[in-house]
């Protein structure tokens, strides 16, 4: 049988700290900021040129001016992020274009260091603030955009658990077996209220993976219930990787879907296999679920399938992580594999609860 947790998934916080109006702290912010900047640069550096030569030569003074321009603007909006969040918002915008105008003087600087005579200094600053402002705007539209999406994900995955079969099937089972077996009927109906109460609390931002393992747990001791020995279930948890930062809800609309497209298709049913590990700075999580053999179900990867929540996991994923994380799907040889890989927190101050550190292989 599955190993049932006895420690309930961890409730959201209900008050969430005030979110940054702009966060620099990205190693895709980084690439990215530096790719507009200096594409900026590329396009002045074409006025007053006759030939590529001197474009070249123009273009290697500026971008020697304003790529440690750029650095010391991101460095610095990095470093200040907590003092600049205590700020208001229109603060916040200010505090960036004047760290914007002071990497330009900071630039035109080194320009005067090597020898222009003219400095601009006055154009440098006004050009710093305004990038400043453009990329504070490019950033402010990026985090306002994860809003709608998380919204439009987390109603998908309200939707997916409360879907009236999977309710009705549910209490069908626990009724079935309230005379023959109460104590597992009491622990199918705990499981179910768990699954709900975290469900329909007050939305958070992030969940550890180890909340979400425990929460996918649940999930399938209902489905073992319902399924019985045609679904086969296997579990290789890493504890070192339990304290990854997800978006939350992200694992049990995976889980459920490689149910609905894997196991409950097929006259036999299925495998699904659930695998996380520590892979140096990273956690690994692999999902696997074997594919009908018998047709009796539209492909696990068709788009009107299994697509729709990969493509909501893929999305959350980036907002979150941005180019730190990564997710792929496949099918291979009968089964379909997904993959997601997170960060880890630099101080790792989490521990799994007891119930991940002593879950055992189920097969």
């Amino acid at each position: 049988m599955l190993p049932n947790p006895t420690t309930r998934p961890a409730e959201p916080p209900s008050r969430l700290p005030q979110p940054l109006v702009f966060d620099a702290c990205n190693a895709g912010v980084v690439l990215r900021a530096v790719l507009f900047v200096q594409g900026v640069i590329a396009v002045a550096a074409m006025f007053g040129t006759g030939t590529p030569a001197e474009w070249l030569s123009r273009m290697a003074l500026l971008t020697g001016a304003s790529l440690p321009g750029t650095l010391i603007w991101l460095i610095a909006a990095c470093s200040l992020k907590h003092r600049l969040q205590r700020m208001h918002t229109r603060g916040q915008y200010l505090g960036g274009v004047a760290l914007g105008m002071l990497a330009g003087l900071y630039a035109c600087a080194t320009l005067h260091w090597v020898g222009l005579a003219d400095a601009p200094w006055l154009a440098s600053a006004v050009t710093g603030g305004v990038l400043a402002a453009a990329l504070v705007t490019a950033l402010v539209l990026r985090a306002r955009g994860s809003t709608p999406a998380q919204t439009q994900a987390r109603l998908a995955e309200l939707q997916s658990r409360i879907r009236p079969h999977f309710l009705f099937n549910t209490l069908n089972s626990a009724i079935a077996l309230v005379r023959a077996e109460p104590a597992k009927a009491e622990t199918l109906l705990e499981d179910l209220s768990d699954l709900f109460r975290y469900a329909l609390a007050e939305p958070h931002s992030t969940a550890t993976l180890a909340q979400e393992i425990e929460l996918a747990q649940r999930y399938l001791a209902i489905e073992q219930v319902r399924f019985g020995d045609r679904l086969q279930m296997q579990w290789q948890l890493d504890p070192d990787a339990h304290g990854a930062l997800l978006p939350p809800l992200l694992l049990q609309p995976l889980v459920e879907n490689a149910i609905r497209h894997g196991v409950e298709p097929g006259l036999r049913g299925g495998k699904l296999q659930i695998r996380t590990q520590r892979r140096g700075e990273q956690a690994v999580v692999h999902i696997i679920n074997t594919l009908p053999a018998d047709g009796a179900a539209q492909d696990t990867a068709s788009p009107s399938g299994h697509r729709i929540a990969l493509a909501n996991v893929k999305a959350r994923l980036s907002l979150l992580h941005d180019l730190h994380g990564s997710f792929s799907a496949r099918v291979q040889g009968g089964f379909f594999i997904v993959r997601i890989a997170v960060p880890l927190p630099d101080s790792d101050s989490r521990q799994p609860s007891a119930a991940l550190r002593h879950a055992h292989t189920d097969r």
